[in-house]
């Protein structure tokens, strides 16, 4: 449930084995015999559920009951026609050495002696809508804020930028809705993953567009994302933990804007229309007792002060509030409470904080 650490260059050599594992049939080398049949059994809740569209579908009926907003219930009626699986025969592929993901295309690039050495594995509707962050609906109390507390009510022929996106499926649903969707993401297995030509442009009545690395560091990246937004979304980047870590942490576990703060806090305020908002929404796990290595995301409030968001020209709706019990509420209808250890305790270890502010109307 919870975004595991960004490192700027470096997520490759963190996450690769989570990633991996999401490839089932990664390096194998011959086909296992089909398992006997076996008569299926009722699922006793969600998460007994496979990870597929169908199961996104019946994570939104259990949502339903827990959203009041006409903006985050519109983001589950998208469910119904927003999401087609992945084409059939699509993969992807990792170098084991380098612990890198290419597409295909890029697969295609390299040596004879090179591509031997690349595992695949197929593009499932679980390893595409799920990946390593899980539901696309974790978006949901996101937008349900956004409704009750920014007077958002829809999305259609809104602009809306994700920042650290982590997968498609959100930004799908939101083009669904009727809005120009723009996702950017360092993550290499984002860009591998998502590389497709049928993976953006426009969807319904909305609109996909991803890019790949540093926003606004990059010039390139700066360019593709584009200005006019009527939201600016953050959901699990931009903690404070990741951005200013209270104890000395390995830099793989930390976000690097590649500006200072106060240049990224008004690259947002650059990139919003007049009376658009910022809603950064973060979950996290408990902190780390004093005796246990620091858990820097851990650390959800705003990394950016309320000075610093009315310095550069933002009125402050709202700043680190908590949202435990709505996340909790959200978390048992997605059935996180499931899981095994303390990651299913949810009342010990799932708080959550998130901060709204507004570029005034002119």
């Amino acid at each position: 449930m919870f975004r595991p650490p960004l490192s700027f260059p470096a997520l490759v050599a963190a996450v690769a084995a989570i990633s991996i594992a999401a490839l089932p049939a990664f390096g194998a080398d011959e086909p296992k015999p089909a398992a006997p049949p076996s008569a299926p059994s009722a699922p006793a809740s969600i998460a007994d559920l496979p990870m597929d569209v169908a199961r996104i579908k019946k994570e939104a009926e259990a949502l339903r009951p827990l959203l009041r907003s006409e903006v985050a219930r519109g983001f589950l009626d998208a469910t119904a026609v927003s999401l087609p699986p992945p084409a059939a025969g699509r993969t992807i592929f990792v170098d084991p050495a380098t612990r890198t993901y290419l597409s295909e295309a890029d697969a295609k690039k390299k040596t004879e002696e090179e591509r031997a050495k690349l595992r695949s594995g197929p593009v499932s509707e679980r390893l595409y809508y799920y990946g390593m962050y899980g539901t696309p609906l974790a978006y949901s109390r996101a937008l349900e804020v956004l409704g009750e507390k920014g007077g958002v009510t829809s999305l259609a022929d809104k602009r809306v930028l994700d920042f650290g996106c982590g997968g498609i499926g959100h930004l799908r649903l939101m083009a669904g809705m009727g809005a120009d969707a723009v996702g950017v993401d360092v993550d290499p297995f984002f860009g591998a993953l998502f590389s497709k030509p049928e993976d953006t442009g426009k969807f319904g009545k909305g609109s996909v567009t991803l890019a790949l690395g540093r926003w606004p560091a990059e010039e390139k990246v700066k360019a593709a994302v584009g200005t006019g937004f009527d939201l600016i979304l953050s959901k699990n980047t931009l903690k404070n933990g990741y951005l200013h870590p209270a104890k000395p942490v390995d830099k793989r576990m930390t976000v690097d804007l590649g500006v200072s703060d106060e240049a990224y806090v008004k690259a947002l305020f650059d990139a919003l229309k007049p009376g658009g908002r910022v809603l950064i929404y973060n979950l996290c796990p408990a902190p780390a007792k004093d005796d246990q290595p620091y858990i820097p995301w851990a650390d959800g409030r705003s990394p950016f002060s309320k000075e610093m968001w009315e310095k550069n020209g933002f009125k402050v709706i709202a700043i680190d509030v908590n949202d435990d019990a709505p996340a909790r509420a959200m978390g048992r209808a997605l059935g996180w409470d499931k899981q095994q250890g303390a990651a299913g305790d949810l009342d010990n270890n799932l708080f959550a904080w998130y901060t709204l502010v507004e570029k005034p109307a002119k």
